[in-house]
């Protein structure tokens, strides 16, 4: 939860503007699921996280995993005028995800872990430009920049005759640029709510844990419109 509110501060600049919305533009607040995907890196890495190959280290190498799962996120959009505006979302994943998978005979070298696991947060601030805007539909294509967090974890379990334990603690983080473009369609269900499925590339710089700098995801908002359209 401590994730989350972190971001919070860059939605609530928005609401303020409610009263604005409300008198000559319009202002959305919504909920989206989505995805994520980025492709795996091609370099390897053995049971200590370091590069492959390393003719001092005996520990095999393994594979990363690409970039994937379901990302849950925040947003609002205010349109200044019909067809410009501003805009600011949020898009983490709720669960870490499983980045390498660690041998178990690591066990028998004084390792611990089974996993190491990653977890992205993307946000960012955009301009909106709404070349279409119907009573049933708006088209909006976004661009801004913002920042991406990439966090590693390390787990492990260990069983005994007691039962089995998981345990999963905090190895480190990046941060890293984050330039947005996407384009989203709201379609009206009611005068004011509406869906709006998205498609979105960060271009993400010196993501290295990964196997590009693209990063897509693929969101689905659920929002509430305040204003005039």
């Amino acid at each position: 939860m401590r994730r989350i509110s972190r971001y919070l501060p860059l939605l609530f600049v928005l609401p303020c503007c409610v009263p604005l919305a409300s008198a000559q533009s319009a202002f959305d607040l919504n909920f989206g699921v989505g995805a994520i995907h980025d492709s795996a890196s091609s370099t390897q890495l053995d049971q200590n996280a370091n590069t492959c190959p390393n003719a001092a280290e005996a520990l095999p190498c393994e594979s990363t995993a690409s970039l994937s799962g379901v990302m849950l996120g925040f947003g609002g959009d205010l349109m200044l005028k019909k067809k410009l505006g501003i805009g600011a979302e949020v898009a983490f994943q709720p669960a870490k995800e499983t980045y390498l998978n660690l041998n178990p005979s690591a066990a028998a070298q004084g390792l611990t872990g089974e996993s190491i696991q990653s977890r992205m947060t993307l946000y960012d601030f955009n301009g909106i430009y709404q070349p279409i805007s119907t009573k049933k539909v708006d088209v909006k294509i976004q661009a801004g920049i913002g920042g991406a967090n990439l966090k590693f974890y390390e787990s492990a379990s260990s069983s005994s005759a007691l039962g089995s334990e998981s345990q999963s603690q905090y190895l480190q983080s990046a941060n890293h640029l984050n330039v947005h473009g996407g384009v989203g369609v709201d379609v009206f269900v009611t005068d004011h709510i509406f869906v709006r499925p998205e498609f979105n590339i960060h271009y993400v710089p010196n993501l290295t844990q990964f196997g590009s700098s693209a990063v897509i995801t693929g969101m689905v908002w659920v929002g509430y419109s305040w204003g005039d359209r």
